[in-house]
């Protein structure tokens, strides 16, 4: 493979960043400097010390924030219990790091009560879980209100699927306001983070995908045998440097070591390979691309203050944990 032109290179970096993320009107990068100055000092050293523990908290954390922002918006809808709520629907089962989320909450509701929002909380969490597997830093802006829906059957149609082709991705995004290269940008996210057998059984049965790299197809054929789902069996998403966030995973693609289809299709297909190529080679352009367009993802919906509120706990609305706490306490 040869490196593009450098014609073709310069006027790629431009693209990227000739348009800064435009931040939604109520969105600032300080917003809690006086209601509660620690927030991020105490997002982040959460984070850190959850990281410590498991390495796997920052992709774990990472994919909270994406998959609560395709879904009513940035608002911390994935958090919200319930026998329908988005964490119930099939792509959220997998999803992990609540248990940071509500130690930070616990947190920030012992320096500066009823003061920062969950949807917030997810947004600096997944900045620093970025940072602490190695990645670049970006402001974070914030002032996001909690929402009061969270309907499974909405996570099912919003989020992409591991099957998808390149058309399909970049509708997806579209959707919420997304553009094919902010599309391109976050996949990288896989450059961290595992995934299960149900996601790549389609590249392995009934005939191997020829895309794979037949030595990792065979390791793959191994951990899932028969072509049968295992829960519980995980494999990491970039197989050369996992706990790395770096850009290995666009160079993992033309070598066929993609783990799931979604990710394949972006070198295969034309409209994404070139911006792939640029991405394995130049690791700072996609760097801070990411932190940009994690930043125009996090402006998905904005709820304003009468459309939503600053959970106490992240688990249930305000009113529904007054009502149980009224129940419980025979009110």
């Amino acid at each position: 493979m040869s490196f593009p032109s450098n014609d073709w290179y310069f006027f790629f970096i431009f693209l990227q960043s000739a348009a800064p993320p435009v931040l939604a009107q109520q969105l600032v990068v300080g917003y809690y400097a006086e209601t509660c100055p620690n927030v991020e000092s105490i997002v982040s050293n959460a984070v850190a010390n959850a990281y410590q523990q498991d390495a796997g908290t920052a992709p774990g954390l990472l994919r909270l924030h994406f998959h609560d922002c395709f879904v009513q918006g940035c608002d911390g809808s994935v958090l919200l219990d319930g026998p329908n709520s988005e964490k119930t629907a099939g792509p959220n089962l997998s999803l992990r790091g609540f248990e940071v989320v509500d130690t930070i909450k616990q947190q920030l509701e012992a320096a500066c009560p009823a003061t920062v929002s969950c949807a917030d909380i997810l947004a600096y969490a997944a900045r620093d879980s970025v940072v602490q597997s190695g990645g670049s830093t970006w402001d974070v802006p914030a002032g996001r209100y909690d929402g009061f829906v969270s309907i499974a059957s909405e996570a099912v149609a919003a989020l992409p699927d591991p099957t998808f082709t390149v058309d399909e991705l970049t509708n997806a995004f579209a959707t919420v306001g997304l553009s094919q290269l902010d599309m391109l940008t976050l996949s990288g996210a896989h450059t961290i983070g595992r995934t299960h057998c149900s996601s790549i059984l389609n590249r392995l049965y009934p005939t191997v995908d020829p895309d794979l790299d037949p030595t990792l197809a065979t390791q793959l054929i191994s951990l899932c045998p028969n072509g049968a789902p295992d829960g519980t069996t995980v494999m990491n998403l970039d197989p050369t440097t996992p706990f790395t966030f770096d850009n290995e995973y666009y160079s993992n693609l033309p070598n066929g070591k993609a783990m799931l289809q979604s990710d394949q299709v972006l070198w295969n297909d034309f409209s994404t390979q070139f911006a792939s190529t640029i991405n394995s080679f130049v690791g700072p352009v996609w760097d801070t691309s990411f932190g940009d367009s994690m930043v125009t993802m996090s402006n998905i919906n904005i709820k304003s203050s009468t459309e939503g509120e600053i959970r106490l706990n992240c688990h249930v609305t305000n009113s529904r944990a007054a009502a149980a706490a009224a129940a419980g306490t025979g009110q």
